[in-house]
């Protein structure tokens, strides 16, 4: 059996959804977890840790295949501080828009015939402290399913006022047990 981390960051931007008994193929980076892992899974989880998978590196010569057999995701507490931007950094801070004249920046893409599709910056500066000796393990069926998926989903109205501070489980990554082929 092999114990694999996948971190959240990767398998959000481009990782497969898998579940629990599919045929899994996982690029590794190493063999040995880095600094920052150990940090936030502590001694004795990160001492079941085998491997580090990264699919964002060139070509990985290291590989592990087979069979998940288990998923865990990894949560931890946070610390979750937001504090309205400053003027000159985003928005006035007494106004839910720009002041006449000002122009938002605005990341988006014109589709034509007058569809375009953007965001603006958000009035908020969030700071997101984790907070120590708080790693936990969740049982699920997979990585990235729906019924996963929804269970992470929280938003905060356009126009409602969040804390300035909340604490929160912040989803970090999955441990994978894999059941390796000969």
């Amino acid at each position: 059996m092999t114990r694999v981390w996948l971190t959240k960051w990767e398998w959000a931007c481009c990782g497969d959804a898998f579940a629990i008994g599919d045929e899994v193929d996982f690029g590794i980076e190493t063999r040995t977890p880095h600094s920052a892992l150990a940090d936030m899974l502590e001694p004795e989880l990160i001492a079941t840790v085998d491997t580090m998978e990264s699919h964002h590196e060139e070509e990985c010569t290291d590989r592990v295949r087979g069979r998940a057999v288990a998923v865990h995701a990894v949560t931890r507490d946070v610390i979750e501080r937001r504090s309205l931007r400053r003027p000159g950094h985003g928005a006035p801070t007494e106004s839910i828009t720009t002041a006449d004249g000002d122009e938002w920046p605005m990341v988006g893409r014109d589709f034509g015939s007058g569809a375009f599709l953007g965001a603006t910056p958000s009035r908020y500066m969030i700071e997101i402290e984790p907070v120590a000796n708080t790693a936990m393990l969740t049982s699920v069926q997979g990585v990235r399913l729906r019924i996963d998926e929804e269970a992470e989903l929280s938003s905060i109205g356009e126009f409602a006022v969040p804390p300035p501070e909340q604490r929160r489980r912040s989803l970090e990554g999955w441990l994978v047990d894999v059941q390796e082929h000969a």
